[in-house]
């Protein structure tokens, strides 16, 4: 098994500069109320926990369903080649992966973990809407257009989402993904067309996501990737904090 690091302690210059905290302040704010360290392996945890009955891997790999999303992680990445299911696979881990026999590395990305830290009151927002399946192909074409996050037929299904829809068209959209323990719940898929960006429509989303998971006792996290800054600013401007660095590895067949 792969052994990281416990917990990392830098990233690069301009992630710090964006996160600008101290991650391990963060842990000793919310440590009372919640074990954090299967964050250092969400997937892992994910489907090994709350999120179980979407796992259909075997033996030292866990492999989401491929209907939900691409996400698999394991004790033994030799046997990731066994789970492809004719696509690809994403790990997200505490550092940089190798590809394994059978597989390459089609991509890597540098990704910061962020918690949620503080009250989170419910919103009322008249112009937000639960999303479900009769949104499921707008919510796909909007996803699978401005690249979120890996996306497939039954994504939506993980949780919850909502959206904002202007003169009838879906124009942003939040949910939630992975559930690495039955109080931790991750928010994702948030997404605007580039016709609607600079509206604030993502902040009010990402509010109604986290305080559904408030009403629900869950501490939401996220991840984004390291050098949107702007992302990362938006997100602290929400009341999240940075608390690792992550890493996402895309491997295919070879």
């Amino acid at each position: 098994m792969r052994k990281w690091s416990q917990p990392v302690a830098s990233l690069d210059a301009a992630s710090l500069d964006a996160a600008s905290v101290d991650a391990a302040s963060v842990d000793a704010i919310v440590s009372d109320q919640v074990n954090f360290d299967c964050l250092d392996r969400p997937v892992w945890h994910s489907l090994g926990g709350p999120q179980k009955v979407l796992d259909v891997g075997n033996g030292p790999v866990r492999r989401l369903d491929p209907a939900y999303g691409p996400f698999a992680a394991s004790t033994d990445d030799d046997r990731l080649c066994e789970h492809l299911h004719g696509g690809e696979i994403w790990l997200v881990e505490p550092g940089p992966v190798s590809a394994p026999a059978g597989l390459r590395v089609l991509k890597e990305a540098p990704l910061l973990q962020m918690i949620a830290e503080g009250p989170i009151s419910e919103i009322e927002d008249a112009d937000i809407v639960s999303l479900g399946e009769a949104d499921a192909a707008e919510m796909a074409e909007l996803a699978l257009a401005t690249e979120p996050g890996p996306w497939a037929p039954q994504t939506w299904r993980y949780g919850q989402f909502h959206g904002i829809r202007i003169n009838g068209r879906l124009a942003a959209m939040a949910g939630e993904r992975m559930r690495p323990a039955a109080n931790l719940a991750e928010v994702s898929g948030v997404c605007t067309w580039p016709a609607f960006r600079g509206r604030g429509l993502a902040a009010r989303l990402i509010r109604k996501v986290m305080a559904g998971m408030a009403a629900r006792g869950e501490v939401p996290y996220l991840h984004s990737y390291a050098t949107n800054v702007s992302a990362i600013r938006l997100y602290e401007s929400l009341g999240f904090r940075a608390r690792r660095a992550m890493v996402a590895t895309l491997l295919g067949p070879e």
